[in-house]
């Protein structure tokens, strides 16, 4: 095998005579060890011409480190004093110099798919002094290419489609490989494409990578999908070249080359007679091996049908027949037509010598059910007239079984239409009748339900509504149209006819030609006549003038009014008239009777009033003494001292001894000054009068008896309420030996008092003696 470095020398020895192995002056020449010619370096005149650039092949796969190349300077005598250094791309760790001979070796195996070139410096120095002998040297180290990558296809599955009966060399798709060699360099990245799996179906280009049909006619509906493995090979497709694969997945898209078919051309559907119009009765369905738009079909029933329909489900694509009459097992049991299928989009290229449509004949069977019972009128309008009597007859109504058998029905009115039960009907022959007379005049219409029931199966029912008209019959007699407010004057002159209403009439009843009143009153009426306008108006007269409210301040005028019916129908209405007073003009003023003298004599009414004030003013006297004679008693105790179950809040601090405004604190010492004429503040008494308080016991009397005293006062006080109260005695008592116990006067303090005399005072007090005689300072426990 030729080693990198032979092939290294082999293009140097081709490359040599257009290439200048040495440098300029000065700087690192005879690169690769040449001699001299003449003692001189050969060179060129200029610096472009100069050899900078290392070759080195990828991949080297030696054990030790692949020579590149070597360095050499003029410099260098050979007795060691000249040092090479090497920097730049990869110096030091893919690159390696020696110092002394110059020689360039690479570390590691190079990729020039990772890097195709690297740049480096040379520098020469002086091993002793460091000293630069040359300026620095930049050259290149190129990395050549071998075929070492294989093609590698963008995908590992390409998805592709043709329609199906393509002609041969039909584009499919292209697929194309890459290469990561050099392009420029060999046949490393020269691709040649060929078919492993696919023939004959399809075909490649060697050179880009397209798929073609190859085979004619191939048809989807045979053969679907395809998996054609396409391989790209490197070197041109020589041996020892590299080469990838990737998988082609083809479809064939459908194209509508098959026309619709009936696997059977007879289909047979059942349907029941009482399908309603517009359901479904039944599917039929036409085979298309096409798919998609290339499928879809359309149905029709050839010459169109009366009772029958045909049309597409579009999801499905089947023939759904339906219903445009109704059905009648016992009219017609059988029906058959023919139904046409055909594609709804067709393509020109394959319509030629194919016919794209297809027959087929369709019978339905129509199956007898239990129908409910059929009226022979819907709806029934019925005249009757008003006032018939109960049991009348008014109508009949018929339905009969339309199955074959003919089953009985019954009749039945639905009470919920007939709530006032105005009529009954016949059950057996559907006769209807009245069971209450009928009033115009209330109902003019009555609607009510008749339901028609089989006997043997009382589930199938039929209603009916029934319009029943009430004729009019000539049963109401005119009245007047309104009330009238009618008044005569009084200054109407003897002799004078005078217009005082016009008077009109109204009737319920409508008779056929129009109402036609006449209107009369009495011919020997003294004071009023009629004047009939024959409009169904009538005007109301006086006969004679001098009407006097003194005399008669109202007239009741009976009017006859007859109307045209048969039978005539007439009634009497009163026209009430009043007399009222009137301007010149003829204008009421005032309707309100006279007042008349006293001489005259009083009318009952003026009586009555009189006697009804008489009464009135009587039960005023009345009901004002009666309140006179009752007294407005106080409440007992209106004071806030009132000590009935009450709780007093005594709040005020007061001022001590010295507030003498809170308490009259003479009182206490001496009770001769006491206000004998102080009366009890606890109630207030109903009549006030002065009372004498009996003094207070003198002479040094016992408290018992002053408090026994003051208790028997208090029993015979007049002004005493009369239950139970709280009386205070403060009375302390007069003529003590002691004197008054009271400290309220006392100047002297406790601890100056002297208690010796306590022990004069006897037995009463020998426990205060030994108390106070005790406790005085002067004396010893």
């Amino acid at each position: 095998m030729i080693t990198n470095q032979v092939l290294l020398l082999l293009m140097l020895s081709i490359l040599w005579p257009t290439i200048a192995l040495p440098f300029a002056p000065g700087n690192i020449g005879n690169l690769f060890g040449m001699p001299e010619s003449d003692g001189k370096i050969l060179q060129r005149s200029k610096r472009g011409w100069m050899w900078n650039q290392f070759f080195l092949l990828e991949e080297y796969t030696g054990n030790d480190h692949q020579y590149v190349g070597k360095l050499h300077s003029n410099m260098d005598k050979g007795d060691g004093n000249v040092k090479y250094i090497l920097t730049g791309d990869g110096a030091g760790t893919l690159f390696l110099i020696d110092e002394k001979s110059g020689d360039i070796h690479a570390t590691k195996r190079l990729d020039r798919e990772e890097k195709a070139m690297y740049t480096l410096n040379a520098k020469v120095l002086d091993r002793n002094t460091n000293a630069e002998l040359e300026p620095d040297t930049e050259f290149n180290i190129k990395i050549h290419d071998i075929n070492d990558n294989a093609p590698k296809f963008a995908k590992e599955i390409y998805f592709a489609s043709v329609p199906e009966m393509s002609e041969v060399g039909t584009s499919v798709v292209t697929v194309t490989a890459t290469d990561a060699d050099d392009q420029t360099y060999g046949n490393s990245a020269k691709l040649v494409y060929s078919i492993l799996q696919g023939q004959p179906y399809f075909s490649v280009d060697s050179e880009n990578g397209t798929i073609k049909t190859a085979l004619p006619g191939m048809d989807r509906e045979v053969k679907e999908n395809y998996q054609v493995v396409i391989q790209a090979k490197d070197m041109a497709g020589q041996m020892g070249g590299l080469s990838g694969t990737t998988t082609v997945s083809i479809t064939l898209s459908d194209v509508n080359d098959s026309p619709p078919r009936f696997a059977n051309h007879s289909f047979r559907v059942t349907a029941v007679e009482s399908t309603v119009i517009g359901a479904a009765i039944g599917r039929i369905k036409a085979d298309d091996p096409d798919v998609g738009r290339n499928a879809e079909m359309e149905y029709t029933i050839v010459g169109g049908h009366d009772i029958f329909n045909i049309i597409t489900d579009q999801i499905t694509q089947e023939g759904v027949i339906i219903i445009k009459k109704p059905l009648d097992y016992e009219t017609k049991r059988d029906y058959e037509f023919r139904v046409e299928v055909k594609n709804t989009y067709l393509d020109a290229r394959f319509i030629h010598g194919l016919q794209f449509k297809d027959y087929a004949t369709v019978k339905v069977t129509v199956e007898d059910v239990d129908e409910p019972p059929i009226f022979t009128r819907n709806p029934y309008i019925i005249e009757v007239h008003e006032d018939t009597a109960a049991g009348s007859f008014v109508g009949v109504v018929s339905a009969r079984d339309p199955d074959a058998d003919n089953k009985p029905v019954k009749y039945s009115i639905d009470r919920h239409t007939d709530l006032e039960r105005l009529f009954n009907i016949d059950s057996v022959n559907g006769t209807i009748t009245t069971l209450k007379a009928l009033d115009r005049e209330t109902s003019k219409w009555h609607n009510i339900s008749v339901v028609a029931t089989e006997i043997n199966n009382p589930r199938q029912t039929t209603r009916v509504p029934v319009f029943i008209k009430v004729l009019d019959v000539n049963d109401n007699a005119p009245e007047f149209a309104m009330s009238y407010d009618t008044f005569v004057c009084e200054n109407v002159k003897a002799g004078q006819v005078s217009l005082i209403q016009t008077i009109s009439a109204v009737d319920t009843d409508e008779p056929l030609v129009g109402h036609k009143f006449v209107f009369s009153i009495s011919p020997t009426n003294p004071n009023f006549t009629i004047d009939d306008r024959e409009d169904n108006t009538a005007n109301i007269l006086t006969r004679r003038g001098g009407f006097s409210r003194r005399e008669m301040s109202m007239y009741l005028l009976p009017v006859v009014i007859s109307d045209n019916g048969y039978p005539i129908q007439s009634s009497t209405s009163t026209l009430i008239v009043r007399v009222c007073a009137c301007d010149s003009r003829g204008n009421m003023q005032s309707c309100n009777p006279e007042v008349l003298p006293f001489s005259d004599g009083l009318t009952t009414g003026a009586l009555v009033a009189i006697l009804l004030c008489v009464i009135i003013l009587l039960m005023i006297v009345v009901l004002f003494a009666a309140l006179r004679r009752q007294r407005k008693k106080e409440p007992l105790i209106i004071s806030k001292e009132d000590v009935r179950d009450n709780v007093v809040s005594y709040n005020d601090e007061g001022g001590g001894e010295e507030d003498t405004q809170a308490f009259d604190i003479g009182t206490l010492r001496n009770p001769e000054v006491m206000d004998a004429n102080k009366l009890r503040r606890d109630i207030i008494p109903e009549m006030l009068f002065p009372f004498r308080r009996t003094s207070p016991i003198k002479d040094n009397t016992d408290v018992r008896d002053f408090i026994n005293g003051r208790l028997q006062e208090n029993d015979s006080d007049p002004t005493a309420p009369p239950y139970d109260s709280l009386a205070t005695y403060a009375y302390e008592g007069t003529g003590s030996l002691a004197e008054s116990l009271s400290s309220l006067e006392s100047a002297a303090t406790e601890g100056d008092q002297e208690y010796d005399y306590l022990s004069n005072w006897g037995p009463q007090f020998k426990k205060l003696a030994e108390m106070y005689i005790g406790k005085s300072p002067g004396r010893e426990t």
